[in-house]
């Protein structure tokens, strides 16, 4: 990986991670001396970062880091809630044991992570791994790294949401039902059930009442 790349990938997870809060000001200077770069490849990365919405520039304030836009958060919310009701009904068809052991256990994983040390990191990393899951089960995982590619908002977005306790127990206790229904095939109850879990958020003022100096006006 070269030093640019190292400093891109840094950077995202930094701003992936709200360790870099949104409308944060990224410094050419103080990121020149922190990576020890030039200011001409440091510019290349801070265009890369822009192009992927993780960063915005303004003439006079200068690299910022992005606002979360709940514009662009519905959008990937919408497309994950039609995508995942037909993909989690076309596997409840063919879904075999080993399928099902293995999303148990990542069930099994994040109610340990509730119970014992609260941390929304890992269980955010866990709710990632049962959905993806589900797609590569299904042959889909394709769609799935898809996904990723234009995740900035949505993840932040998350990650917010999940610092509440409940919202952990909430999410664990959706995902046992989603996969019951998918083990007894009652498809009927699926698109309700996917649409409240991936859904109910965007419409909550929770982001707006604790978080609004983080969203996009």
């Amino acid at each position: 990986m070269s030093i640019k790349e190292e400093i891109k990938h840094s950077l995202k997870n930094e701003i992936l991670t709200l360790k870099l809060k949104p409308g944060t000001i990224l410094s050419e200077t103080a990121l020149s001396e922190r990576f020890r770069i030039s200011r001409t490849p440091l510019r290349d990365v801070l265009k890369q970062l822009s192009l992927e919405s993780y960063i915005d520039v303004y003439p006079k304030k200068g690299n910022l880091v992005s606002y979360i836009d709940l514009e662009s958060v519905e959008q990937i919310i919408y497309l994950r809630s039609v995508l995942e009701k037909e993909i989690i009904k076309d596997l409840s068809s063919r879904l075999l044991p080993k399928g099902v052991h293995e999303l148990k256990r990542i069930l099994d994983k994040q109610l340990a992570v509730i119970h014992e040390d609260e941390d929304s990191e890992r269980f955010l990393g866990l709710d990632d791994t049962f959905h993806q899951s589900l797609f590569r089960l299904a042959g889909r995982e394709f769609l799935w790294n898809l996904l990723q590619q234009s995740n900035v908002h949505y993840a932040r977005y998350r990650r917010l949401h999940m610092l509440r306790k409940e919202k952990l127990v909430e999410i664990h206790k959706e995902h046992q039902t989603i996969l019951e229904l998918m083990i007894h095939k009652e498809m009927d109850k699926l698109d309700e059930l996917i649409h409240h879990h991936l859904r109910e958020d965007i419409n909550s003022m929770y982001l707006q009442e604790n978080f609004s100096e983080y969203i996009k006006a």
